[in-house]
């Protein structure tokens, strides 16, 4: 019953084209009958000798009329019901992007991209194929039985009629148990491949790890496990219909095969005519078709039923970050961060991965924050970004708390360089420009120079035309984060976080891209995530976090002076560092 709720909305915004396919198969059934009753007058009048040819040419005449009607009606059912059917595969993809797009990232933590490109493509193709063929199939089944019964009735015997339809009532009775069992075994089927999708999906991504680690191998073999599991639920499926199509050609066989005997006997005892046990014999034929599509309106209403369901998942899942009726526009955002006993545990974890951060963040400030690894730097920029959920009165922007900011006020006002440095299938430019509403060519320039990317930029071949490859691939780990330093520097954002976005840079440029920054950003505020503290040292404020904790803060001297967690590490990576200037001056 959900499921047909959920599709039903669909339907009712094209219910003029599902009315208007419907009259037309009607008309379309309505017109086939005429065809077997022709035959059976041209027949009886030939034998009788009541006709003439002008009699034979008026009654072709006919079925050629009646054979234009049928080429126009087909042409009008499949524009009607096929335009609706492809219409709503549209709409519903639309919707559900657009719905996923307002999921929290935890919901992309826990579900993975081949199935949800499965529930894209084959659910979404299946649900089509339900409220579209099936429909058809269904209607033009039930009608043209209907009609052809009344019919055989009418026109022939119903006698005769009653004998051949008997083995018809099996058919019915098994095709609605044949219905439960495919639809299982097709949410089966659906599973295992989006399964298949993602391990591809996955294997392609990380197509230099496998490489790297010489597993071609194991991946082939990791794949044919998958692929063979996709292939025996799809034989489950091939399996049931093998079984089924058979049975309904024997059930209609059988029909057939009594409609010539008993036919035959009626016919020589004279209480038909020869021209009548023709045209019933016609119409016996014309329920081959209701019969098998029947048969497949129930395969595809089972898959349909099963795809629905799957993309209803994607639907019933809902955003727990959303705007509450209370948020704020905000037009403007000066900068000033305060964390308020900050604390936040990621769902599944039993330790809270951030514990009681207090600190004030003046506008126009730099932050910096170190730390060893899971240590919960990115935790806390994903959080000022509301990526996470966070209590109330934990964090404020310029005195408001978080929560009561409404998300597009609060993102716009946030440029955000991300560890991973993802970069879209699309040029440079494009690229650069994202999340900005202008692409002045003289702005991106100033951002890539101020980047230091300007140079390696105008060096490729088609410059700021240049296509990237998926994520980036086509450009080095330096290149990528100093593009989507660019992108971020383009936004031009009261706040910019760079969460560990120079890690891949040499030294130099490094504390080129730092200048630059320094001078860009005058009177904004910036959070530096970092593990070097050659990148952090000229902060005005720097945090350092361990195992969550706020357990050092202050300036670089500040926390030199303290002796602490800070003194060490930048001792160890002075160490580090001379060791291996030493080592490049033996080579």
């Amino acid at each position: 019953m959900q499921q047909l709720q959920f599709i039903w909305k669909y339907i009712k915004r094209h219910k003029w084209q599902y009315i208007g396919g419907i009259i037309t198969l009607f008309i379309l059934d309505f017109a086939n009958l005429y065809i077997p009753k022709t035959t059976g007058v041209i027949t009886d009048g030939l034998a009788a000798h009541t006709m003439d040819l002008r009699g034979v040419w008026h009654n072709i005449v006919i079925i050629l009329s009646i054979g234009l009607t049928l080429t126009i009606g087909r042409f009008l059912w499949r524009y009607f019901l096929f335009g609706a059917a492809r219409s709503i595969e549209r709409e519903i993809r639309d919707d559900m992007f657009a719905h996923l797009e307002t999921l929290d990232v935890e919901y992309y933590n826990e579900h993975k991209t081949g199935d949800l490109m499965t529930r894209f493509t084959s659910d979404l193709n299946a649900v089509r194929m339900a409220i579209g063929p099936a429909v058809i199939a269904a209607f033009d089944a039930i009608v043209m039985t209907v009609m052809v019964i009344g019919q055989m009735m009418i026109y022939v015997n119903v006698k005769l009629t009653l004998a051949a339809i008997v083995p018809m009532f099996f058919i019915a009775v098994g095709e609605l148990y044949y219905g439960n069992i495919m639809q299982k075994r097709f949410l089966e089927r659906q599973e295992a491949v989006s399964e298949l999708t993602d391990f591809v999906q996955e294997s392609f991504s990380g197509v230099r790890v496998v490489k790297a680690f010489v597993q071609e191998r194991a991946q082939i073999r990791a794949f044919a496990k998958a692929n063979a599991k996709a292939k025996k639920k799809n034989l489950g499926i091939a399996k049931m219909e093998a079984v089924v199509m058979p049975l309904l050609d024997v059930v209609i066989g059988i029909s057939s095969l009594i409609t010539l005997l008993y036919g035959g006997v009626l016919a020589l005892a004279g209480e038909i005519t020869i021209g009548r046990f023709v045209a019933f014999h016609q119409y016996i034929t014309m329920l081959v078709w209701p019969m098998i599509a029947c048969g497949e309106a129930i395969n595809m209403f089972s898959q349909g039923g099963a795809g629905i369901r799957r993309i209803q998942e994607v639907f019933a899942a809902q955003p727990e970050i959303a705007d509450n009726r209370d948020v704020e526009e905000v037009s403007e955002i000066k900068g000033n961060i305060r964390l308020n006993h900050l604390t936040f545990l990621h769902r599944g974890h039993s330790e809270p991965t951030l514990k009681d951060i207090s600190l004030n963040i003046k506008a126009g400030t730099t932050l910096a924050v170190i730390g060893r690894t899971g240590n919960g730097k990115s935790t806390m920029v994903n959080l000022l970004l509301h990526l996470y959920q966070t209590k109330r009165g934990m964090i404020f922007i310029d005195g408001t708390d978080i929560n009561d900011i409404s998300l597009k006020s609060l993102r716009e006002n946030i440029a955000y360089v991300p560890q991973d440095n993802f970069l879209f299938s699309d040029t440079l430019k494009s690229n650069i420009a994202f999340g900005t509403d202008d692409a002045k060519m003289e702005e991106i320039v100033r951002a890539t120079k101020t980047a230091c990317i300007h140079d390696n930029i105008i060096a490729f071949p088609d410059g700021y035309e240049t296509i990237v490859g998926e994520r980036g691939v086509t450009l080095s780990g330096g290149q990528k984060q100093r593009s989507s330093i660019a992108r971020a520097i383009k936004k031009n954002a009261p706040i910019l976080i760079l969460d560990d976005a120079l890690s891949a840079v040499d030294t130099d440029t490094e504390e080129q891209i730092l200048h630059n920054l320094k001078e860009n950003r005058r009177g904004k505020t910036t959070i530096l995530i970092a593990h070097r503290i050659s990148t952090i040292q000229n902060a005005d404020t720097i945090l350092v976090l361990e195992d969550g904790e706020a357990k050092e803060c202050g300036n670089h001297q500040e926390l030199m002076a303290l002796g602490g967690i800070y003194r060490d590490m930048f001792e160890k990576q002075q160490l580090e560092a001379q060791k291996n200037l030493a080592g490049m001056e033996e080579v």
